[in-house]
């Protein structure tokens, strides 16, 4: 019988550090910008969010993912000794070089692992997962531990009011191993596709080989996000749509036989209208952007955890995963949990 991919383990970490609306709000106010509580809200869905303490050795990117990592493995009843191969999906990396997949190997201890970063923005963990199932099927692994993790705070431009609201950080993992196709708790289908022409809606201009930061970039913020909101926004409605419905379809599904909806977390009214669109139930979509803003490749994840952790998400359960991300990139993934 030919393979197939299951995810048996999930885990997530959070910093300590708690910034509400109100912290952001006051944050601004000394830049010479307002923004309110009730604005942030009506706007994003946002009420709160988790900043890393850059200062901290324990959250940092990788350390996070270490924490995540940790529970997943507990979950899936497997140690870092059967972890054949790492895929970490990040766009904050912990440096430009090494990647942090390597970093979390040494800190978690796999000997055996080969490890990978994948950048894909917000997309990071559903195209974590689909590598990994490839991985699986051709039997090239048995085990991959997938990470979906950001330190994004760092990267916020605080006089860009509209975009530095949103962010947090935060890290999810996923046990990824091999079972036989004619298995009920499995990977169904996987949807990925990337539009690099729409490069410029969500970016950080320098850091990378294209502009140095010097003083000047540096005075300009364009080390900072760039984001058109308003543009992504029509994008995002229509690709989660088009790619929640592809997933659907290549798994023999369809909108009636879910029992959650798991969206990426940027904006609870792209989530309210994507919903509205595919005509779903918003008591069968899963939501946390409310606690943790968007925390890019780790917003799946860690609401998968939340919601196995308090009896939400059961054995049996057909999960719709759906993203979109800086790329800008699109991916979708029905699983039977």
């Amino acid at each position: 019988m030919a393979n197939a991919a299951s995810i048996t383990g999930i885990g997530s970490a959070f910093p300590k550090t708690i910034v509400s609306n109100d912290d952001i709000a006051a944050k601004l106010k000394k830049l010479g910008l307002e923004t309110n509580d009730k604005w942030i809200r009506d706007r994003t869905g946002i009420c709160e969010r988790r900043y890393s303490d850059l200062e901290n050795a324990d959250e940092r990117n990788s350390s996070l993912g270490l924490a995540a990592a940790v529970k997943a493995l507990e979950m899936a009843g497997k140690s870092p000794q059967d972890i054949d191969q790492i895929i970490y999906a990040t766009c904050t990396p912990d440096t430009p070089i090494l990647s942090t997949a390597c970093w979390l190997q040494h800190k978690l201890g796999a000997p055996k692992a080969w490890t990978m970063d994948l950048n894909a923005a917000c997309s990071g963990f559903l195209y974590g997962l689909t590598v990994a199932e490839q991985f699986l099927i051709t039997g090239k692994s048995k085990l991959v531990l997938v990470i979906g993790a950001e330190v994004l705070h760092p990267f916020v431009n605080w006089y860009d009011r509209g975009s530095c609201i949103l962010f947090g950080d935060g890290a999810g993992a996923a046990v990824v191993e091999q079972t036989d196709e004619g298995s009920r708790h499995r990977i169904l289908s996987s949807q990925l596709q990337s539009d690099g022409n729409l490069w410029e809606l969500l970016y950080v201009p320098a850091g990378g080989s294209n502009i140095e930061i010097t003083p000047e970039v540096y005075a300009q913020h364009l080390h900072k996000i760039k984001m058109s909101g308003r543009e992504i926004f029509k994008i995002a409605v229509r690709t989660l749509s088009d790619f929640a419905v592809r997933a659907l379809e290549a798994g023999n599904s369809t909108i009636n036989d879910l029992d959650w909806f798991i969206p990426h977390q940027a904006n609870r009214r792209i989530i309210e209208a994507v919903a509205n669109r595919l005509d779903i139930p918003m008591d069968k979509v899963l939501i946390n952007i409310d606690r943790y803003g968007n925390t890019s490749s780790a917003t799946i994840p860690t609401m998968i955890d939340e919601a196995v952790q308090d009896g939400r998400i059961k054995k049996g359960d057909l999960l719709l995963l759906d993203a979109f991300g800086a790329g800008l990139t699109y991916g979708s993934v029905l699983l039977r949990w």
